[in-house]
């Protein structure tokens, strides 16, 4: 009775996750597109997209939800782009003084968002998401009025031919653009990729359990994982299905960066104060934490590392658009965290990357299911905006699900206050 119980709970936890599973499966099979484009298209999406989805952690485990606002984070990125491409700053070192300026632009964002978040405890979902909208407006007029106009731009392509502002795409594929300009430091083909890194997460994993940061259980569960990544390789028909895939290493040494310093922030006092005010503002209080003090540093780091995973967004595409390229940020890494098993008041790195996995491979197979079955690859599109939503909607109701049921359930109060204590 109680293993049907265990069973039925996680069932009920990991719906979201189970049912894209499922959707990806079936989307696939009716796409007909083959293997081998699906991996390469999935490694590049993931290459692009999953430092976003991991900078969201922080501000859920601190009991804010889902940073919508991660999207002011994304404006900020794609001020410093225009002013790289303006100073004509191309590659690597375009790359990083565009990181460099988003850095404090993003923090500066961080702060009066968490400033405004905590005047609106227990609605931060919707008002991040509202902050956002706002956000674009003034992000349009600096990009329509301001720049281009009240601050002239000189480089060609920059602004609107015949009139001022920004031009609508901005080309970072030239010579001075910053395309590509982490991916190529290092690229190597997927074999020789997953052997370096099953290597560094083994060393790294042993680390993390000699220091007591992880459990044995985890590492046992992770090599076991990573071991039969590598035996599943050597097999001919696999290798064909990755033969084509070039991964970016140094990018996805950097996504490692992220989910290493997830760990490890969690760790110190800082994180620790990030998790009891998540769990409970009153009692953090009570111990002596500035809640809000703490709310704000949870917003900064989702901010800047959000702006951030926009510089490797962008750098990847090769072309920003300038006036839409920032709006679905938040949305997209939302669903995508929510589609791995997080849900509005816990998250982690595994299920941060699985969502982004998931989410971006029905991206990939949905337009194809979708010229199959209506004869018209937009209803894909259409599709996925919609299952975006969705995913977001389904995973309020789940929460507020758990938390009557939880009220209802002695036995779920206990366990709840078990796993806090």
């Amino acid at each position: 009775m109680a293993n049907k119980r265990s069973i039925g709970e996680w069932v009920r936890q990991n719906i979201v996750t189970v049912i894209f599973i499922i959707l990806c499966a079936v989307c696939f099979i009716l796409s007909g597109e083959t293997p081998a484009y699906v991996a390469m298209e999935l490694v590049n999406r993931l290459a692009r997209n999953a430092f976003i989805v991991l900078s969201l952690i922080i501000p859920i485990v601190a009991g804010m939800g889902i940073n919508f606002a991660i999207t002011i984070g994304a404006m900020a990125a794609q001020i410093a782009i225009l002013w790289v491409l303006e100073w004509q700053i191309p590659g690597i070192g375009g790359f990083l003084v565009a990181a460099l300026m988003t850095i404090p632009i993003a923090t500066l964002f961080g702060f009066l968002i968490g400033k405004l978040l905590n005047k609106m405890k227990g609605q931060e979902m919707i008002g991040s998401m509202i902050l956002g909208y706002f956000a674009n407006g003034l992000y349009q007029l600096l990009f329509l009025f301001i720049f281009g106009n009240l601050i002239p731009l000189h480089t060609d392509g920059l602004v609107i031919k015949g009139s001022t502002g920004v031009a609508n795409t901005l080309d970072m594929s030239g010579p001075t653009g910053i395309r590509k300009a982490l991916d190529n430091l290092w690229s190597l083909e997927f074999a020789p990729a997953l052997y370096l890194f099953a290597g560094l997460i083994t060393v790294v994993m042993v680390i993390l359990y000699l220091r007591k940061s992880t459990t044995l259980r985890r590492l046992i569960v992770v090599e076991a994982v990573l071991a039969a990544c590598v035996i599943a390789v050597q097999f001919p028909a696999v290798n064909e299905i990755f033969f084509l895939v070039r991964v970016p290493v140094v990018t996805f040494l950097v996504v490692g960066l992220l989910c290493l310093f997830n760990v490890v922030i969690m760790k110190t006092r800082l994180g620790q104060q990030f998790r009891a005010v998540g769990q409970n503002r009153v009692v953090a209080n009570a111990a002596g934490i500035n809640v809000d003090k703490t709310r704000i540093i949870a917003i900064i780091f989702s901010t800047v590392l959000a702006g951030l995973g926009h510089l490797i967004f962008a750098q990847n595409l090769g072309s920003l658009q300038t006036y839409g390229a920032h709006e679905q940020v938040g949305l997209y890494a939302g669903a995508a965290i929510l589609v791995g098993g997080a849900s509005i008041v816990k998250a982690s790195n595994g299920q941060a990357l699985l969502g982004a996995l998931l989410f971006h491979l029905l991206f990939i197979v949905v337009s194809g299911a979708g010229r199959t079955v209506f004869g018209d690859a937009a209803i894909g599109e259409y599709f996925r905006v919609f299952i975006s939503y969705g995913v977001i909607a389904v995973a309020l109701v789940m929460h507020a699900w758990s938390a009557v049921s939880k009220r209802k359930d002695p036995e779920a109060q206990l366990r709840a206050a078990s796993e806090k204590a």
